[in-house]
C-alpha cells in the first residue's frame, strides 16, 4: 500500500505533480487510455524508462500450450494470452543531438494530468539537456471514443533560452522487450516476439506495418500519419523495417517558436480478413482521422464524455478523496467497455497484462451492472459477445458430459483457459452470473429484440446446463454437488448457497423468457415439460442452513470445518504463503460468497438471517481478492453498520489509486472499480433491482453530507439525491413519462418534471459491529495520510 497520497485530491482529474520512477509501473496503469478496443498504457512518450510497454487490442491474443505434469480428460489444452501489439505511442526527441531522457540532464518540471471530462492525458515537461539546451515539452494523447480504431497524439517542443536543433522520431515498434514473468499467478505469462512480420507499406501520407501471431494466426495492422507545423524549413524522411517504422522530422527552432506534430495511429486486427483488406482498413481510419483533425477528435471526445457523465456521475459531498476515486473508477469502467463491441471485457480492461488479459465472471457481476445502468449499449455488446461464444460453451459442456452450455471460468475468445480445474471448470456459477446479467439488462432497458435474438438462447442453454448438473434427492430437494463458489479458498463443495440461488433464478428466468417468445423457444426445442422441470428444480433448490449456529452454510458442511488459526500468519494473500489443501478444509474465506448471495439474491433472506450471516462470515473473510470490499460495503450498509460500510467503500474505490493489492502495476482491477459504484449506489443508495423494479432504501454514514447519482432505466434518467435525513427522486425524459419504483417498500410513480421526497429510515443494527480476522480490518476512510 502507498504510504502517502500519490496525487492531489481533485474532483475531475488525476494529476502527477512530479515523476517518481519507483511508482512508474503503477502510474502506467493508472494513466492508461482506452476505448474498449485499443488500450495504451501510460508509458512516457519517449518510451523509456518504462516498466511494462503496453499497447493492447481487445481479444488479440497468442496461444500457448498449458503444461500439465499429470494431464486428465477434459483439461483445457491451450492458454490464450493478450499480447503487446505494435506500439504507436513512441515519439523520441533529440535536442542538439542529445536524446531527451528524464534520467539525464535536469528535470525542472514533470507534470501529467488525466482529465476525466475530456478523456485527454496531458504532459508538461521542462528539461535541460546535459549540454545545457533547455526545452519545454507539452504532449496530449487520446484514444478516440468516436473513431474506434484511432489513437491521436499532439507533441509540442519549445526552446527556452537559445535556438535548438530538434530531431523528432515518430515510431511504430513491434515485438518490444517485455519484463520477465513473475511467479505470481495473477501476472500474465510473457511471450517473447509473438509477432511475425507480414507486410510493410509507406508513402508520403503514412506508414503501415502488418504482423501475424505465430500460433493463433491472427493478423494485426498498425499505421501512422502526421501533421507537422514547424517554423522555417524542416526535413522529413521515413525508414521501414519488419518490426519498426520511423518518420523523422528535423528542424531548427528559436526561443518563442515551436515544433508541433500531430500523430494519428490506426489499429485493426482480424482472424479472417486478408492482408490487403486490413491494410486498407487502417488506411481508411487514418483518412477519417486526418479529416476530423486533432481539434475535431478532441471535441468529439469531450462530447462523448459529457453525455456519459450526464447520466453516470456520482456526486459525493463530505469526502473529496472518495469523490475523485469514484469518478476515476467510472471513467476506467467506461474505457473498458465503451467500444469493445462484441468482444470480452477483461478483468484488467486494457490497462496491463495481468491475468493474461482474460475475462472472468467479474465482468457480469461487477462491471456490467455499472454499464447496464450508465451505458447500456456497452452492456448489450458484452452479452452479445458471450452469445457469440455459445457454440464453444456447448462444446465444452459436451466434453464435460453435460447438457446446455458451460461457459469458461477464464478466457479471451471463448475457450476455457484455466489449467486448474477446481477453481476453473468447477466454478459453474459463472453461467448463472451470465444469466443474471441478461435478466438485469432486459429489466433495465426493456430491450425485447435483445431478449428474443440473444438473451433467450443464453438463458435456455444455461438452464439446461444446471439441470444436468443438479439432481433431486429422495425428499424432492434439488442439489448441485461438486462445485466451487465465488470463494476460491473453498473448492469442490456441495450446495454452495450462492451457486444454488443464482442457478434457481437462471432456471426461472429461462422459463419466463421462453413463455414471452414461443416461436423462438420452439426453434430452441423448449417444451412445456422442460419449462416445468426448470421451475420445479428452482422451487426445490436446497439452501444449506446450520440450525445450531443459526447461519447459512456457505456450502454443505462448511460451518463444521475446522476454524482457521488467524494468529499463525499475517502474510496475505494467503494463496501465496499457504497450500491450497490447507485452505480448502478450513473456515477461511478469500472473498465474499454467502455475503455476495445476500446482495444479489437479497430477497431470499430475512433481515435477521442477513445480520447473523454477515456477522459470522465477516470474521472469516480475509479479502485476498479485490472483488470483496464492495460487496461487504453493500451488506454492511444494509445492516446499519454504516461506518464499516464507509470503510469498505473507501477501500474498494481506492484499490488502485493506493495500490492496496500491490499489483496495480500489472493493470487496474475492473471489478473493484465497478465495485466502487456498487458500494455507493447499492450500499448507501440502497439500490436493488429484485423483481424488475428499481428499489431504493438510502442511508448515509457520518462524514458524507450528500450522495447524488443518476442511472438509466427504460430510456429515462432516474436521479436519486440523498441527504442525511431525506431522499429526493426525479426522472427526466419525454414529457409525461412515468416510472414505477419502490422506496423502502413503498411504491412510487414518478412523473417527468416532478419530484418525490421521502424521509430516510434510521438504520439500527441488529447485532454489534463485527470484527474482522487479525490484520484484515478495512482501510479506514478516516485514516490519516501524509500528502
Amino acid at each position: 500500500m502507498i504510504a502517502q497520497r500519490p496525487y492531489p485530491i481533485e474532483p475531475w482529474s488525476v494529476t502527477e505533480t512530479h515523476l517518481d520512477l519507483d511508482f512508474l509501473p503503477q502510474s502506467e496503469s493508472l494513466f492508461t487510455l482506452s476505448n474498449g478496443h485499443i488500450g495504451l498504457r501510460g508509458n512516457l512518450d519517449e518510451g523509456e524508462p518504462n516498466a511494462i510497454p503496453g499497447t493492447y487490442l481487445n481479444s488479440f491474443y497468442e496461444k500457448r500450450p498449458l503444461p500439465y505434469a499429470e494431464p486428465g480428460y477434459g483439461y483445457p489444452e491451450d492458454d490464450q494470452t493478450m499480447i503487446n501489439v505494435t506500439d504507436g505511442k513512441l515519439m523520441r526527441l533529440l535536442v542538439d543531438d542529445e536524446p531527451f531522457d528524464v534520467r539525464y540532464g535536469d528535470l525542472h518540471e514533470h507534470h501529467r494530468h488525466l482529465d476525466l471530462r475530456t478523456g485527454l492525458l496531458e504532459r508538461r515537461v521542462d528539461w535541460t539537456s546535459p549540454g545545457q539546451s533547455r526545452v519545454r515539452i507539452r504532449s496530449r494523447r487520446l484514444v478516440s471514443f468516436s473513431q474506434r480504431s484511432i489513437a491521436a497524439f499532439e507533441y509540442i517542443v519549445e526552446p527556452v533560452d537559445r535556438p535548438a536543433r530538434l530531431i523528432l522520431q515518430s515510431e511504430l515498434v513491434a515485438n518490444q522487450e517485455q519484463p520477465p514473468a513473475s511467479k505470481d499467478p495473477r501476472v500474465a505469462a510473457v511471450l517473447d516476439n509473438p509477432l511475425v512480420a507480414a507486410e510493410q507499406d509507406h508513402d508520403e501520407k503514412g506508414i503501415a506495418l502488418l504482423h501475424r501471431t505465430r500460433s493463433s494466426d491472427l493478423l494485426v495492422g498498425a499505421a501512422m500519419t502526421h501533421i507537422i507545423e514547424a517554423p522555417g524549413r524542416e526535413e522529413t524522411d521515413a525508414a521501414v523495417r519488419e518490426d519498426w517504422a520511423r518518420r523523422t522530422i528535423a528542424c531548427t527552432v528559436n526561443p518563442g517558436e515551436r515544433l508541433r506534430v500531430v500523430k494519428f495511429v490506426a489499429y485493426a486486427w482480424s482472424g479472417l480478413r486478408s492482408e490487403n483488406a486490413l491494410r486498407d482498413q487502417v488506411a481508411s481510419a487514418l483518412s477519417q482521422a486526418r479529416f476530423s483533425g486533432w481539434d475535431g477528435l478532441v471535441a468529439d471526445q469531450a462530447a462523448y464524455l459529457t453525455e456519459f457523465w450526464d447520466s453516470a456521475d456520482v456526486q459525493v459531498e463530505g469526502d473529496a478523496e472518495l469523490q475523485q476515486a469514484v469518478r476515476f473508477a467510472l471513467f476506467h469502467v467506461l474505457q473498458a467497455g465503451a467500444r469493445a463491441e462484441r468482444r470480452a471485457i477483461p478483468a484488467k480492461g486494457l490497462t496491463g497484462p495481468g491475468y493474461g488479459g482474460h475475462t472472468f465472471w467479474d465482468t457480469e457481476m461487477y462491471v456490467l451492472p455499472v454499464l447496464t445502468y450508465t451505458q447500456p449499449a456497452a452492456a448489450a455488446d458484452a452479452l452479445k459477445w458471450r452469445h457469440s461464444t455459445l457454440d464453444r460453451a456447448k462444446d465444452r459442456a459436451t466434453e464435460l458430459h453435460l447438457r446446455g452450455a458451460a461457459f469458461p471460468w477464464r478466457t479471451i475468445r471463448g475457450e476455457e483457459c484455466s489449467g486448474y480445474w477446481p477453481a476453473g471448470t468447477a466454478a459453474f456459477h459463472v453461467n448463472a452470473d451470465i444469466a443474471a446479467a441478461v435478466v438485469r439488462y432486459i429489466d433495465a432497458t426493456g430491450d425485447v429484440d435483445f431478449e428474443r435474438d440473444f438473451g433467450l438462447e443464453l438463458l435456455v442453454e444455461i438452464a439446461r446446463l444446471f439441470m444436468s448438473l443438479g439432481h433431486h434427492d429422495e425428499q424432492g430437494g434439488w442439489h448441485i454437488d461438486g462445485v466451487t463458489g465465488p470463494d476460491e479458498y473453498s473448492a469442490i463443495a456441495d450446495d454452495n448457497v450462492y451457486t444454488n440461488l443464482m442457478a434457481a433464478r437462471a432456471l426461472v428466468a429461462a422459463a419466463d423468457a421462453a413463455l414471452r417468445h414461443p416461436p423462438v423457444a420452439r426453434v430452441l426445442g423448449v417444451t412445456t415439460e422442460e419449462g416445468a422441470m426448470w421451475r420445479g428444480a428452482a422451487a426445490a433448490v436446497h439452501i444449506p442452513y446450520d440450525e445450531a449456529r443459526e447461519v447459512h452454510d456457505q456450502s454443505a458442511g462448511f460451518t463444521g470445518h475446522a476454524e482457521w488459526d488467524f494468529t499463525r500468519t499475517n502474510d496475505y494473500p494467503l494463496l501465496m504463503h499457504v497450500p491450497y489443501f490447507d485452505l480448502y478444509r478450513k473456515q477461511v474465506i478469500k472473498q465474499a460468497d454467502t455475503v455476495l448471495a445476500m446482495h444479489w439474491c437479497g430477497d431470499s433472506f430475512t433481515l435477521e438471517e442477513k445480520a447473523r450471516n454477515f456477522d459470522y462470515y465477516e470474521r472469516r473473510t480475509v479479502r485476498d481478492s479485490s472483488l470483496s470490499s464492495c460487496t461487504q460495503a453493500v451488506l454492511a450498509a444494509e445492516l446499519g453498520h454504516l461506518d464499516l460500510a464507509y470503510d469498505y467503500a473507501y477501500e474498494a474505490a481506492l484499490t488502485d489509486l493506493l495500490d492496496l493489492q500491490h499489483n496495480s502495476r500489472n493493470g487496474l482491477h475492473m471489478a473493484s472499480l465497478g465495485g466502487a459504484w456498487l458500494a455507493l449506489v447499492a450500499g448507501f443508495g440502497g439500490f436493488r433491482d429484485h423483481g424488475g423494479l428499481p428499489t431504493f432504501d438510502p442511508a448515509l454514514p457520518d462524514g458524507l453530507t450528500r450522495l447524488c447519482f443518476s442511472m438509466r432505466w427504460r430510456d429515462l434518467k432516474l436521479t436519486v439525491d440523498v441527504s442525511p435525513h431525506e431522499v429526493t427522486y426525479s426522472i427526466s425524459g419525454a414529457e409525461g413519462a412515468t416510472l414505477l419504483m419502490r422506496h423502502d417498500g413503498e411504491e412510487l410513480l414518478l412523473t417527468a418534471g416532478e419530484t418525490e421526497t421521502r424521509a430516510l429510515t434510521e438504520r439500527i443494527p441488529l447485532l454489534p459491529r463485527p470484527e474482522q480476522p487479525i490484520g484484515r480490518a478495512p482501510l479506514s476512510a478516516r485514516r490519516p495520510i501524509d500528502g
